[in-house]
């Protein structure tokens, strides 16, 4: 039987809640993990947790459909005609849907980690700039005196989260400078044109706050933007949102909206975060047969890429449909490898498993495999700020999380495991052989069907533990993630 000891960490205050939070302090318990060389040191411990694993029966045997499709997929690489002794010293590669091996990964902002060319193309772009508002190339021209241009808020060449504004477009034209000012000109006078800063204040309703929305932040600190293009399922949706070209206008106008409000909360600073991580979800979306919504696409994306250079952290696609990947295999060849390196995509059965490379569970929305939800009267007790314990069940194994309690309190907790098809239950063990076991949960079989997330709580008067049990008859493994708070009561 395997054993691991965890202790219950207390939320973040809502002070710590601006910037990701930073591991919390343990005010409450004390951690010891065998896996963890250095262990936190105890404070004025409440609960204690231990982690047990054991085996329910011989593991049940895999599909043989599992061998054939093995079968298949090495039969792919085989040479049609018998080998040669030559093709015996080939390595046979396998053919694969274009994906790029190299991660992006972002480049620091802070002038003394530039390259001497980076730093002589910066100077170069600055004194353009300087040049172009003295000359009031950026401006109407209606004054004598040379008028200040601001760009997402920040005053071009008063500090050095100007620096960070025009490393983008540096970045974006490979530092070529005179591109580089082009392109920057060119999305000043747009940004007039659009009248942005009017359009920033402007009400255009909330229709589409399901379709796209900001929730918590990846484990590096961007903030996470979703895109849920299944949305658009909904034919009335649908048709006033695309309907002509005056709703794709305003559709248009409220998707730049929606970004210039998200981009204003960045920190231009050079060593700040001035990034967004994306995920487009395109499960059910309504794919490339949509004339309607190609057209709002292309003007979009046209306008993104023209306007908006380096603002996407990592572009992350799940739910990703056959077609999607097809489309990409074609367009790939016409992208940047710097762009390339920023897209991740994941079928149906990976989106947890890939989210969570990037992002805590705590801060992914249930929806999406996580426990993140909007703070309300149905989930009172835990926000994005409360640690969650990741945990690999294994298969035909009982996982045991037991709640040693040492001090009177409430334990309050939710868990979930991904796909469920297990069986959970609770109950509260008393230390003294006098006291009586109590059934929290009777065993309960959760399948796909039930709810996502579990939460419960208990009263402890009497000091025991808390057992939650997991038991995986299948033959893959689950994970399960699960938290939880000690809350005082009075008698």
């Amino acid at each position: 039987m395997a054993e691991t000891e965890h202790t219950h960490q207390p939320p973040l205050t809502a002070e710590e809640d601006i910037l990701p939070p930073p591991s919390p302090e343990p005010l409450l318990a004390s951690v010891e993990v065998e896996s963890v060389v250095e262990a936190v040191e105890e404070h004025h411990s409440v609960v204690t947790v231990v982690e047990k694993e054991a085996p329910l029966t011989e593991p049940p045997q895999e599909p043989t459909t599992t061998t054939l499709v093995e079968a298949q997929h090495v039969s792919l690489t085989l040479p049609e005609k018998e080998p040669t002794e030559s093709d015996k010293s080939k390595p046979v590669e396998e053919k694969k849907i274009p994906q790029s091996l190299i991660s992006f990964k972002e480049e620091s902002n802070k002038v003394s980690d530039l390259s001497d060319s980076e730093v002589k193309a910066l100077e170069e772009l600055k004194f353009l700039v300087q040049e172009a508002i003295k000359d009031q190339t950026f401006t109407t021209g209606t004054t004598d005196l040379p008028q200040e241009v601001s760009i997402w808020g920040v005053p071009l060449l008063k500090d050095d989260r100007s620096d960070v504004i025009l490393l983008k477009f540096l970045r974006a034209r490979d530092f070529k400078v005179k591109e580089s000012f082009a392109m920057l000109k060119n999305t000043i006078l747009w940004r007039k044109e659009f009248n942005i800063e009017e359009l920033v204040d402007e009400n255009l309703g909330d229709d589409l706050e399901k379709v796209v929305f900001m929730d918590g932040h990846d484990k590096e600190g961007h903030p996470v933007c979703y895109n849920v293009y299944g949305e658009f399922q909904n034919k009335e949706l649908y048709n006033k949102t695309f309907g002509d070209e005056e709703k794709r206008n305003k559709f248009l106008r409220w998707r730049i909206q929606f970004l210039e409000r998200s981009i204003r909360k960045l920190d231009f600073s050079p060593g700040g975060i001035n990034t967004i991580f994306q995920v487009s979800d395109l499960k059910n979306s309504p794919g490339p047969g949509k004339r309607e919504l190609r057209i709002a696409t292309r003007q979009a994306l046209q306008l993104l890429q023209d306007n908006y250079p380096e603002f996407v952290a990592k572009q992350v696609f799940i739910n990703v449909p056959w077609w999607y990947l097809a489309f990409y295999t074609m367009i790939s060849p016409f992208m940047t490898q710097r762009t390339k390196s920023k897209f991740v995509f994941a079928g149906p059965s990976k989106t947890a498993e890939t989210l969570y490379k990037y992002i805590t569970p705590e801060q992914v929305p249930v929806q999406y495999g996580g426990l993140s939800v909007d703070y309300c009267e149905c989930n009172p007790e835990f926000t994005s700020n409360d640690p969650v314990t990741e945990i690999i069940v294994k298969p035909a194994t009982k996982q045991t999380v037991e709640i040693i309690v040492n001090e009177k309190c409430i334990i309050v907790w939710e868990l979930r495991v991904l796909g469920w098809e297990v069986t959970y239950s609770a109950e509260y063990v008393p230390n003294t052989d006098s006291g009586y076991t109590v059934n929290i949960q009777k065993p309960r079989k959760m399948t796909t069907a039930d709810e996502p997330v579990v939460s419960s709580s208990f009263k402890i008067v009497e000091l025991g533990k808390i057992l939650l049990t997991i038991d995986n008859p299948t033959s893959k493994k689950k994970k399960l993630l699960y938290r939880f708070k000690d809350k005082p009561y009075s008698d």
